[in-house]
C-alpha cells in the first residue's frame, strides 16, 4: 500500500481542521496548544491531535490510544503473519476468536446485508487473483481473464462465514477474510472512545478515517477539506464535522497495475475492479459505518445509495468520473 497516497483526504483534513474553524474556535483552541502525534495505522497515514490544558497528561493518552491500536492491528492485519485474521485465513478457521474480531465481522456482514453485497468482507480471493496477475512479468493489462475472476468469485461469499463466541469458520476452501475496508473506522471508533473515557474534551482522531470529537457545550465544528483525488492540492469540497466521522474511499489509494485503471476496490458481486466514482466520502455517526458505506458506495449506482443516505441520516460526496460532484444528504 502506497500510505500517502491513500491518505489524501486525512492529510487535507487534519490540516485543514483548525485553520477553517470560525473565528471564536480558533481563538479558544490557541488557549490549548494540541499535542500532536503523527505514524501509521493499518499500513495509512494517521494522526491525533489533542486539546488537553496538560501536555503530560495529553501524551499518556497518546501512549493508551498507541496501544490499542497496535493490539486491534494485532487482530486485524494482514501484513502480519500473527494476526487473528492472518490466522483465520491461513487456517479456515480459528478457535477462541478476539471479541474484536468477532463484533467487526458481525458489523460487516450486516453491512453486506444493508447494501445488498457491495460491501463483503470475504473479497480476499479477488485481492490474491489482481496483486497476482499484475505482479507477474508481462501480465496482460486487460487483467485477469473471466474465467480466474468466476473461480474467485465462486469463493467469495459471506453466507459461508459461520461465527460464534466459541470460534470462526470459513465455509469454502480457498475463502479469505479482509477488513481493510473498515477496520480502520473501527480503530478510529475505539480510540476516540478511549480519549473520552479518558476525560479528554476535545480531539481530531485519524487512524485512517477521521473523527471530529468535542464534547464541549459551546464547541465549534471542525472544518474538513475534501481533496480531489487528481489534484491533491485542490479541495473538492469542505465538510462541518462535530462529534461525527468522515472516511473516504477512491480507487486512487491502490493501483493494481502501472496504468491505474484496476485498484483495490472489488465490487463483490462481480469481481469488477475499477470502482463506479474517482473517490467516495461518507459522514456518520461513527467511523465504522462511514469507512464500510464509503467502500460500498464505490460500486453501488447513486439512485441505489440514496436511501441507504436517508435512512442512517448520512451525507455522501461522490467524485463523478468527468470531475464533477454529486453530493447526497439525509434530507435530500
Amino acid at each position: 500500500m502506497n500510505p500517502t497516497r491513500r491518505r489524501f483526504i486525512g492529510i487535507a483534513a487534519a490540516a485543514s481542521a483548525l485553520a477553517l474553524a470560525p473565528l471564536p474556535a480558533r481563538r479558544a483552541a490557541a488557549s490549548i496548544a494540541p499535542t500532536v502525534w503523527r505514524g501509521v495505522a493499518l499500513g495509512a497515514d494517521a494522526e491525533l491531535r489533542l486539546y488537553h490544558p496538560e501536555p503530560q497528561a495529553a501524551q499518556r493518552l497518546i501512549a493508551q490510544a498507541l496501544q490499542e491500536l497496535r493490539r486491534l492491528e494485532g487482530i486485524f492485519s494482514l501484513y502480519r503473519e500473527d494476526s487473528a485474521l492472518s490466522r483465520l485465513n491461513r487456517q479456515g478457521y480459528l478457535d477462541d476468536p478476539p471479541a474484536d474480531l468477532l463484533q467487526l465481522l458481525s458489523v460487516s456482514l450486516r453491512y453486506g446485508r444493508l447494501t445488498g453485497g457491495a460491501f463483503d468482507p470475504t473479497v480476499q480471493p479477488l485481492w490474491q487473483l489482481y496483486a497476482g496477475h499484475f505482479s507477474q512479468p508481462g501480465a496482460d493489462p486487460a487483467g485477469p481473464s473471466a474465467q480466474a475472476v468466476a473461480r474467485a468469485l465462486a469463493r467469495v461469499s459471506r453466507e459461508d462465514v459461520a461465527l460464534d463466541s466459541g470460534r470462526i469458520a470459513l465455509g469454502l476452501p480457498g475463502m479469505g477474510i479482509t477488513l481493510n475496508g473498515i477496520a480502520q473506522g473501527y480503530i478510529t471508533d475505539r480510540v476516540t472512545e478511549l480519549l473520552k473515557l479518558g476525560g479528554l474534551e476535545r480531539a481530531l482522531v485519524d487512524m485512517g478515517e477521521i473523527q471530529g470529537m468535542d464534547s464541549r457545550a459551546a464547541a465549534a465544528d471542525w472544518r474538513v477539506g475534501l481533496a480531489d483525488p487528481q489534484d491533491p492540492a485542490r479541495l473538492l469540497a469542505t465538510a462541518s464535522l462535530r462529534n461525527q466521522a468522515l472516511a473516504t474511499s477512491g480507487g486512487y489509494g491502490t493501483a493494481l497495475d502501472a496504468e491505474g485503471r484496476y485498484t483495490h476496490l472489488f465490487d463483490p458481486r462481480t469481481g469488477r475492479a475499477r470502482p463506479l466514482y474517482r473517490s467516495v466520502s461518507v459522514m456518520a455517526p461513527n467511523a465504522t459505518l462511514a469507512d464500510a458505506l464509503s467502500t460500498a458506495f464505490s460500486h453501488m449506482p447513486l439512485d441505489a445509495a440514496r436511501p441507504i443516505v436517508r435512512e442512517h441520516g448520512l451525507r455522501a460526496w461522490f467524485a463523478l468520473p468527468d470531475g464533477g460532484l454529486k453530493v447526497l444528504e439525509a434530507g435530500g
